[in-house]
Parts: C-alpha cells; structure tokens; sequence
C-alpha cells in the first residue's frame, strides 16, 4: 500500500518536471548579462582604480620621496627614467627599477595643507 502511493507520488513529479515550462533564451542571455555587469563593477573597476592610483604615485616619486621596495623601507636619492636609487641605510644604496616599488610613503613636508 505505501510503495504504490509512493509511485503515485514520484510519477506526478516526473510529469511536473517535464512539463515545467523552459527558459527563454533571451533571459539566459540577460542573466549572463547582468552577472557581467555585477562582476565589473564589484571587482574590475575598482582593482583598475587602484593600479591607476598606484602609477600616478609611482610616477610622481622624486628625489627625498620615502619608498617601500620588497618590505626595505628607503629615501629616494637619484631618479633617473625607469631607475630609483635607494637610501636603505646610511651609506647603503641600492638601483631599483621604478615599478618594483610597493609602496610610496607620503612625507608630511610633501602633503598640501
């Protein structure tokens, strides 16, 4: 008695998934869409924002500007094109190429009041 209400049961569901209607491929489309538009404006955009910020300050590094290279925090000394030389420590200087700078420190002398 159980088992035949049972089949009873799971053939009104196989019927009922059948007959579910199919999506329009337009709104596929559309939630692709907007899946796309969600994911560039969450997580493209700003990630570009920041890669555009952290050029404007690696190209503004001048000579006195405090920088971080690999975790070594120095004193630019001399900028040549796409070459930084780096205080590290008194009498210890080093060459970097300007887009290996992690970090651009802002001095309180530089900052505008």
């Amino acid at each position: 008695m159980f088992i035949s209400e049972a089949m009873a049961q799971t053939a009104e569901t196989a019927t009922q998934v059948n007959n579910a209607p199919m999506p329009d491929g337009m709104k596929v489309l559309v939630q692709i869409g907007l899946i796309f538009i969600v994911l560039y404006f969450f997580l493209l955009r700003p990630q570009q924002k920041r890669m555009k910020e952290h050029q404007a300050k690696l190209a503004g590094i001048v000579k006195g500007t405090t920088v971080v290279v690999n975790g070594i925090i120095g004193k630019v000394t001399a900028v040549k094109d796409n070459e930084l030389t780096v205080e590290i420590a008194s009498g210890v200087t080093i060459t970097v190429i300007r887009d290996y700078v992690s970090q651009v420190i802002e001095n309180n002398k530089n900052k505008k009041k």
